[in-house]
């Protein structure tokens, strides 16, 4: 897979040699001269020029590029290079890392833009995961089909709890891709049970995130079974 980085800081770098390692294709563009150390990511393409031009773009034949990652400090550059690859070089995932929260809402797909990456959003919802129990946790939201990564820990009182998951009537729109059990990470199948404490995460329409919160905390009544509703 070939990637074109845009923003050759700190960042940018380590997104780099994180992807070489995996054995990736890796171009980092930065248009300040300083930015440009080839000696901290030899395996590296480098390119000195503004990601921002078309003409830099031609240059970096973006069109031959599975992602594209605009990684600046600068959240209206990140958006200007996201807009040109997806319309320009139909580049066909463009990830953008967003600076500052308040311009959020401005990474979507009428930008370009399949994934944002908010670092204080992302840190909060780190810091909520590793202390909620029954409460649901945004950790990433996708920009098409307005999806988020969503993640909940099952607590003991759940009416879920010993239930297969195949038995489970899950909000349409909604995907459980993940289940973390202790030290193992379990891809779930019908016949897994659900058990208190688990991590569960999902893939969810934004619209189904309270449905599924309800239904997962939903405490168990005496004498009656788990609740499955929709």
């Amino acid at each position: 897979m070939r990637v074109a980085i845009a923003g050759a800081g700190a960042v940018g770098r380590s997104i780099a040699g994180e992807l070489l390692e995996n054995g990736h294709e890796v171009l980092l563009i930065d248009k300040t001269p300083g930015a440009i150390s080839v000696e901290q990511v030899p395996q590296a393409e480098w390119l000195l020029a503004d990601a921002c031009e078309i003409t830099s773009l031609d240059e970096a034949a973006l069109q031959r590029c599975n992602v594209v990652i605009a990684a600046t400090g600068d959240d209206k550059v990140n958006l200007v290079v996201s807009l040109l690859a997806k319309t320009e070089y139909a580049v066909p995932r463009v990830v953008a890392r967003v600076n500052h929260p308040k311009n959020e809402w401005l990474f979507n797909e009428s930008w370009g833009i399949d994934v944002a990456v908010s670092t204080p959003r992302l840190m909060s919802a780190l810091v909520e995961e590793a202390v909620s129990v029954g409460d649901l946790v945004r950790l990433l939201r996708f920009s098409q089909g307005d999806a988020n990564l969503v993640e909940l820990t099952l607590p003991p009182e759940s009416a879920l709890a010993g239930t297969r998951v195949g038995d489970v009537r899950w909000p349409e729109d909604t995907a459980l891709v993940t289940i973390i059990r202790g030290s193992r990470v379990l891809t779930p199948g019908p016949e897994d049970s659900l058990e208190p404490g688990d991590e569960l995460l999902f893939v969810a329409a934004q619209s189904r995130e309270e449905q599924l919160e309800e239904l997962l905390s939903a405490r168990r009544e005496t004498g009656g079974g788990p609740e499955d509703g929709a």
